[in-house]
C-alpha cells in the first residue's frame, strides 16, 4: 500500500529536497505541497494524505493552528491525517502544545534522510515518532510546569486493568515494546496487544499522546524511575 504524503513549508527548497527524496521511495507518493499552515490545511482536505510534514513555524497560519484543524476537523469532514511536525529546533515551544494536538511527532530538519523516509513509515504505521532529545524536552516542561492531575482523566485510568496500566507507565518513560516486554517478562507481542487496549480505552491516537495523557493524569511523574 502506497503512503499519500503532502509536505507543508514556507521554504521551497526544503519542500522540493524533501519530496525527490520521499517520491523516490517505491511505497511513498508525494500526493501536494504548501507554503504556509492555511494552504496545508485545504490541500490536507482534497489530497486525502495518509501523513502531512508539517513545519512549525510559517506566516498566515502556523503549523500548530494547521495541525489543529487537520486533526480536529469540522463536522462532515471524516478524513484524519497523521501528523508529523518538521522543526528546526529540537527544544521548540510547540512541542507539547503539537503533541496534545494530536501530532504524531517530532522531526529534526536536519535530520539525515533516511531517518525522513523511517519517520514517515512509522507515523503511518501508526505508531508516533519522538526525536530522543524531543522527549527529554517534553519531560523537562512537564516537571517545571507540574502541572496539576486533570479529574477526568484520573478517572478514566480507572477503566485500565493492572498490567494495562503498568504498561502505559513505562510507555510514559519513554520504553520501546521491547524493552516493555524484557521488563514485564511478556512477549512482545502481548505488550503490542496491550497498548492498543490502551489507546483503545482512553480514546488515544497513539503512543505520543499515551505519553501526555500519563503525565496530565498523573500516572507518572518527571524523575521517577523504572
Amino acid at each position: 500500500m502506497t503512503i499519500r504524503v503532502i509536505i507543508v513549508d514556507d521554504q521551497a527548497m526544503v519542500r522540493a529536497g524533501f519530496a525527490a527524496l520521499l517520491s523516490a521511495q517505491s511505497d511513498i507518493d508525494v500526493v501536494g505541497e504548501a507554503p504556509d499552515g492555511r494552504a496545508g490545511v485545504e490541500v490536507g482536505r482534497s489530497a486525502h494524505p495518509d501523513v502531512v510534514l508539517m513545519d512549525v513555524r510559517m506566516p498566515e497560519m502556523d503549523g500548530l493552528a494547521a495541525a489543529r484543524e487537520l486533526l480536529n476537523p469540522p463536522p462532515g469532514v471524516t478524513h484524519r491525517p497523521k501528523v508529523l511536525m518538521l522543526t528546526t529546533f529540537d527544544v521548540d515551544d510547540y512541542v507539547y502544545e503539537a503533541l496534545r494536538a494530536g501530532a504524531s511527532g517530532f522531526l529534526l530538519k536536519d535530520a539525515p534522510p533516511a531517518d525522513l523516509i523511517a519517520a514517515v513509515r512509522v507515523v503511518a504505521g501508526g505508531e508516533a515518532l519522538l526525536a530522543p532529545s524531543v522527549t527529554r524536552r517534553l519531560i523537562e516542561d512537564f516537571a517545571a510546569q507540574r502541572p496539576a492531575p486533570r479529574r477526568e482523566r484520573s478517572v478514566r485510568l480507572n477503566g485500565l486493568t493492572p498490567r494495562e496500566t503498568e504498561v502505559l507507565e513505562l510507555v510514559a518513560r519513554g520504553l520501546s515494546n521491547q524493552e516493555i516486554a524484557a521488563h514485564l517478562v511478556l512477549a512482545e507481542q502481548t505488550v503490542k496487544t496491550h497498548i492498543g487496549r490502551v489507546l483503545a480505552k482512553l480514546g488515544l491516537r497513539d503512543r505520543a499522546q499515551a505519553v501526555v495523557f500519563a503525565y496530565e493524569s498523573g500516572l507518572v511523574t518527571p524523575g521517577e524511575t523504572v
